[in-house]
């Protein structure tokens, strides 16, 4: 019985420390110039590039699970978005249009001295993806895309979707003059589960700009009244899979039908009922597993 005891609390130990192992086990860090303003990275593995970014709120710690089994096929680097943790803030609504975010992800590759790479995001993260591969179709290998519908299919369900509408008040609200200065790193930490991992986030969202955070919004989502009609988009022509947490409670499925009509290549969908927003961390293992099983197929 004492054995079996021993072992267990072994295997807790080791599953705690997985899940929130030092931030220099993960990596080697540093930062990429994109223009004026500096993108800190850490980086592991060799082999083809692959760049993850994170979204709102947010940092590079956010793929600690997807780090080390990306690394044994490919050089993984997650970036920490301009605003957040230890790149740089720059101050200015303008600063954060989605044109000065897919010129960071384009500096990261030029950085390595790569031509092209996997590019993988969450949240933000996903629209910035989404919105490289549009602007850089010859730099985008493949696409992942964590929890964030197609920005057309997004617009459609704004400009149509009661339960859409009411779910982006939060948006709405962020776009507000005053948003930042209700914000706390602390109440910024809602969502992460694991108390050591919550400490490391307050420590860096205490580096991070508040007002920054925000501006992906007011420089970027959509306002009201809503209109799917303006702006199409051009199409994606790389291979696509998506993850889906279907209990984001901010960003409803009902945007993700008809994702094909916006492609050129093939989409690989995968909804998981009991995940929700955070899923890189909520079905972690599944994410990690299915990001390597379809990377390397």
């Amino acid at each position: 019985m004492i054995q079996r005891l021993l072992a267990a609390s072994l295997i807790a130990l080791s599953i705690s420390f997985c899940v929130c192992a030092d931030e220099s086990d993960l990596g080697t860090h540093g930062f990429a110039k994109s223009g004026d303003v500096k993108i800190h990275y850490v980086t592991q593995g060799q082999g083809p590039l692959v760049v993850l970014i994170h979204g709102f709120p947010d940092y590079w710690y956010t793929w600690r699970k997807q780090i080390p089994a990306l690394a044994k096929y490919f050089q993984v680097v997650a970036i920490d978005q301009r605003g957040y943790n230890k790149s740089d803030q720059p101050d200015g609504v303008e600063n954060y249009a989605m044109r000065e975010l897919v010129g960071d992800v384009k500096a990261v590759i030029e950085h390595f001295k790569r031509e092209q790479a996997v590019i993988v995001g969450h949240d933000w993260g996903g629209a910035v993806a989404w919105s490289f591969a549009m602007a850089h179709p010859a730099m985008t290998d493949r696409l992942v895309i964590l929890n964030l519908p197609h920005l057309n299919g997004l617009r459609r369900e704004l400009a149509n979707n009661p339960d859409q509408q009411k779910a982006s008040a939060y948006a709405r609200h962020f776009q507000k003059t005053e948003a930042a200065s209700q914000l706390t790193a602390e109440g910024l930490t809602f969502w992460v589960k694991n108390a050591e991992a919550k400490a490391k986030y307050v420590e860096a969202f205490k580096r991070s700009s508040f007002e920054s955070m925000l501006n992906y919004y007011k420089a970027n989502y959509p306002r009201e009244p809503y209109d799917r009609s303006a702006n199409e988009l051009p199409k994606v022509k790389c291979s696509v899979l998506m993850i889906h947490g279907l209990k984001d409670t901010a960003l409803l499925p009902g945007a993700l039908n008809d994702t094909w009509e916006w492609l050129e290549k093939d989409l690989t969908l995968v909804t998981l009922p009991d995940a929700g927003h955070f899923v890189q961390q909520d079905a972690s293992e599944t994410v990690t597993q299915t990001m390597v099983n379809w990377l390397t197929k």
